[in-house]
C-alpha cells in the first residue's frame, strides 16, 4: 500500500508524532490507538476510508514514535489534552473519530468535552474495565488507591523493557496476543511497533510507564455522567471473544443520550478492527453514510 507521511506536534513541550494519510480537501478523520500500540495499527482501516476522508492518525504520548514523558504519570486528560492541541494545530474540526480500547476512551472523553467537533464517533472498546470491576477498586478508600499506585509506580521503574532475539521472535510474541492476527498482519504490526536495539536485539517501542494508570483525573462515575453531552450519532464496538463487558448487559448505555449504535462481532477479541477488518469496515461505512 501507498503508506502515510509522517509528521510532528508539541503538546505540553512534548514532541508527538502522527501520520498524515493525505487528500486534505475530503472531510477528517481521527484514528487514535489504545494502550501499548501506535498508529500504523490503523493502516488496513486508513487504507479503506483514505479516498473519502482526510485520515490523520496519532502515536498518543509515551507510545510508537512519540516522545515518552519523564516524570509525571500518564492521567487520561493529558491524552485527551493532547488530541485536543493536534485538532486545534490542524483545524480539522468538525470531525468523524474512531478510536480503540484507550484511544476509544479517550474519544469518548474528548466527544463530550467537545460535542460541536464532533460529527460521528465510534469507540471499539472504549468504554473500560466491566463497572463491576470498578466498583471494587471505587470502595477502597482513596489512601489505599494512592498506596497501590505508588507500588505500581515503582515496580515499572525496576521493569526493563523485554528484549528479542530477532523480529521474528516479537513477532510471534504479537501474534501470541492476538491469535486472530494473520502472519502478514503480525509482521507489519511489530515492524511499526518496536525498534532495534544497539546490541541488534528488538524492544517494543511504548514506555513501561503506561502501564500505570494514576488515581487522579476524571472519577469514574463523573466520566459516565458525562457521556450525557455527547451529541453526534455514536457506534460501540465490540468483541464477543473479548474481556470487555457487553454495555446493554451492565446497563453502561443508559449513561448516553445520543443516537447510539451497540454493534457485537462474532470472532472478534479486542482488536475487532484486526479480527473483523471486512465486517468492521462494513458497518462503519454504513454508520458514517
Amino acid at each position: 500500500m501507498l503508506g502515510p507521511t509522517s509528521h510532528s506536534y508539541f503538546s505540553q513541550r512534548l514532541r508527538l508524532h502522527y501520520v498524515d494519510w493525505g487528500n486534505p480537501d475530503a472531510p477528517p478523520m481521527l484514528l487514535i490507538h489504545g494502550g501499548r500500540d501506535h498508529c500504523r495499527n490503523w493502516d488496513w482501516v486508513a487504507e479503506q476510508f483514505r479516498h473519502d476522508y482526510h485520515i490523520v492518525a496519532p502515536d498518543l504520548r509515551g507510545h510508537g514514535d512519540s516522545q515518552w514523558m519523564m516524570g509525571g504519570a500518564y492521567n487520561q486528560l493529558d491524552y485527551v489534552y493532547d488530541i485536543a492541541q493536534l485538532l486545534n494545530q490542524k483545524q480539522m474540526t468538525p470531525l468523524t473519530i474512531i478510536g480503540h480500547s484507550l484511544g476509544g476512551s479517550i474519544s469518548l472523553l474528548y466527544t463530550a468535552l467537545h460535542p460541536q467537533n464532533v460529527n460521528k464517533l465510534v469507540a471499539i472498546e472504549g468504554m473500560g474495565p466491566p463497572p463491576a470491576m470498578m466498583q471494587g477498586h471505587l470502595d477502597k478508600p482513596m489512601k489505599d488507591r494512592i498506596h497501590h499506585w505508588m507500588d505500581d509506580l515503582r515496580a515499572q521503574s525496576a521493569r526493563l523493557s523485554r528484549r528479542y532475539a530477532t523480529l521474528e521472535d516479537a513477532c510471534e510474541r504479537m501474534q501470541s496476543e492476538n491469535p486472530h492476527l494473520s502472519a502478514e498482519q503480525a509482521q507489519h504490526l511489530t515492524i511499526h511497533g518496536a525498534n532495534q536495539n544497539e546490541d541488534g536485539t528488538f524492544s517494543w517501542k511504548f514506555d513501561n510507564y503506561v502501564r500505570s494508570f494514576p488515581p487522579t483525573g476524571v472519577p469514574f462515575e463523573e466520566t459516565a455522567a458525562m457521556y450525557r453531552d455527547i451529541t453526534c450519532p455514536t457506534m460501540l464496538v465490540r468483541g464477543l471473544e473479548s474481556w470487555a463487558a457487553d454495555p446493554i448487559e451492565d446497563g453502561r448505555v443508559n449513561n448516553f443520550t445520543c443516537p447510539l449504535t451497540v454493534e457485537p462481532f462474532e470472532k472478534a477479541g479486542h482488536w475487532v478492527h484486526h479480527d473483523q477488518l471486512d465486517g468492521f469496515v462494513d458497518k462503519v461505512k454504513q454508520f458514517l453514510d
